[in-house]
């Protein structure tokens, strides 16, 4: 079986967010895919399988599966449409979140994700105390997004990651407005066994939907300011959905031997 290595939301390697992607002909059992995705110890594991009407992908983190991933699936695609289709342009996942079509657009890849219903919630004394910053405002949808006064609070907040895991939410995002994009963001991730995920793109379906909202427009840029670093080209679409788009870049190629 061969197992691709990918950065996402970026065009070099070794920045944006890896994601490794495995390419099968059947699926093993769930165990063998959490073993690999543990042995790998990145972020999200991909696990891809051709059926009669596109692929079905399936991602799972060190800890557990999920329902949504935006990098495991733009650096799906790029394996997909670099190795396996290269004559197409559109590849279509089968997926836990619903039918997940991705477009190539020259050295993007665009992604059309759900959106989820965003209700402001109280800010606590919790949020305050395990972010080490009082956020200004904070809203639930899926993930949890908290607002801050300013860029420079979120890309120098070290946030307590075993108080993280007492709040709402799986992933627990700190935003600010950016000065050079539309908002700078970060999203931390002990729920699902990841300290802190590099570039997210399924939490920008939140952030990105928050930003149009205050900033009234359509069309989100924006910038993930972990230590990789990547950027979200996201557009707010017609009945809830929302695209979003990035670069990505083959770092390894590998045969897995193990028996799973």
């Amino acid at each position: 079986m061969k197992q691709y290595i990918v950065d996402a939301f970026t065009d070099k390697p070794f920045a944006g967010n890896p994601a490794a992607v495995c390419v099968m002909e059947s699926w093993p059992s769930e165990e063998a895919m959490m073993k690999l995705a543990m042995e790998n110890n990145l972020s999200e594991t991909a696990f891809i399988v051709k059926e009669e009407q596109g692929y079905h992908l399936r991602w799972f983190t060190p800890g557990t599966e999920v329902e949504l991933c935006g990098h495991a699936t733009l650096a799906s695609s790029y394996v997909i449409l670099n190795y396996y289709e290269p004559d197409s342009d559109e590849v279509t996942f089968n997926t836990l979140s619903g039918k997940l079509t991705i477009h190539r657009k020259g050295n993007l890849y665009e992604m059309d994700f759900p959106t989820y219903e965003l209700q402001e919630i109280p800010v606590t004394d919790a949020m305050e105390k395990a972010f080490g910053v009082r956020p200004i405002k904070a809203v639930l949808g899926l993930d949890l997004v908290c607002v801050f006064e300013s860029e420079e609070i979120v890309r120098n907040m070290n946030p307590d990651q075993e108080l993280l895991k007492g709040i709402e939410g799986r992933i627990q995002n700190a935003t600010a407005r950016g000065k050079e994009t539309d908002c700078v963001s970060r999203s931390f991730c002990p729920k699902l066994s990841i300290p802190e995920d590099p570039v997210c793109g399924s939490a920008h379906c939140q952030i990105a939907a928050y930003w149009s909202e205050e900033l009234n427009k359509k069309e989100i840029y924006a910038y993930q300011a972990s230590r990789r670093g990547g950027y979200l080209h996201c557009t707010l679409q017609e009945q809830n959905r929302i695209t979003i788009s990035g670069e990505a870049t083959l770092v390894a190629i590998s045969e897995i031997v193990a028996s799973l």
